[in-house]
């Protein structure tokens, strides 16, 4: 089978990765809950490719990412759910429906002032007709937090879950307040950590992560730009310690914990402006 650039290649390489006996293996094991990960993995990298600029990077990342779309409407296709037509049908429609100022007629089209809230009415509209699709819920309860998208990442998910109670008031007023909040989980870890279960680990870790989302909206910072800042200032400071290691001659599995922590320090201070550098 050869590359080419019409989709419905990718979609014959598909169907035959997922043909049972003969085609892959791990591709025939997967299902919609086992490709979310990945799914999500791909996102993140398009969104590394363009904050880097990398336009090359971002062409293959692009491709990576539509892979995933095709994965999905192929084992929804193979349960006769949906097909990847019915994927393209369906967000042209959307696109098509949100945007009537610019595929209305000529005496359809509104005035730019209006698009947004035009936009937010037609979402609005869309919402309510998914609703109906639904199975009736009957009586069950609507919770103020249920407009809050699952798919999104934990992160961010946290933080607009805290924003949604605070707007009725279930918040804190002061982020020393959270601050206590942080203490008191960590406390908790260090309890569970003395006979607590994997899952108890895990369970007061997450809390413990909570809290800090918490912190991060009390004091204004976003939690995903603030761990991708400190992710790049770990790559960076570990990088010191490579370098001094090879410079060496030394490899980082001969050198001790002490050394390698000394070196990260000499990192720190390398960072910090002259002034306030270790004499």
């Amino acid at each position: 089978m050869t590359p080419s650039r019409d989709i419905s290649r990718l979609l014959e390489i598909m169907a035959a990765l997922r043909t049972p006996v003969t085609g892959c293996p791990w591709d025939l094991e997967q299902n919609f809950a086992t490709i979310v990960p990945y799914t999500i993995e791909e996102a993140y990298e398009v969104a590394d490719a363009i904050s880097r600029g990398d336009l090359d990077d971002l062409r293959e990342e692009l491709g990576d990412l539509l892979l995933q779309v095709v994965y999905h409407a192929r084992m929804a296709e193979e349960q006769n759910a949906f097909a990847f037509g019915d994927v393209v049908e369906a967000i042209t429609t959307k696109m098509i429906r949100r945007h009537p100022h610019v595929f209305a007629d000529k005496d359809g089209h509104i005035a730019p002032a209006g698009v947004k809230s035009a936009w937010e009415r037609i979402k609005a509209e869309e919402k309510a007709e998914r609703a109906a699709r639904r199975p009736s819920e009957g009586t069950a309860h609507k919770s103020l937090l249920s407009g809050i998208k699952a798919g999104q990442p934990a992160l961010t998910r946290a933080m607009e879950l805290q924003r949604k109670a605070s707007a009725v008031g279930f918040d804190w007023n002061d982020p020393r307040a959270v601050l206590a909040k942080i203490r008191e989980e960590a406390d908790e870890i260090e309890a569970a950590l003395e006979g607590g279960s994997a899952d108890e680990l895990a369970e007061e870790t997450g809390d413990l992560l909570f809290a800090l989302v918490n912190l991060a909206r009390h004091v204004g910072a976003d939690p995903e730009s603030a761990l991708r800042s400190t992710n790049a200032k770990f790559e960076r400071r570990f990088a010191f310690i490579e370098r001094a290691l090879e410079a060496g001659g030394r490899t980082l599995e001969q050198a001790s914990l002490d050394e390698m922590d000394g070196l990260w320090n000499a990192a720190k201070d390398e960072e910090k402006p002259v002034s306030e550098r270790r004499k």
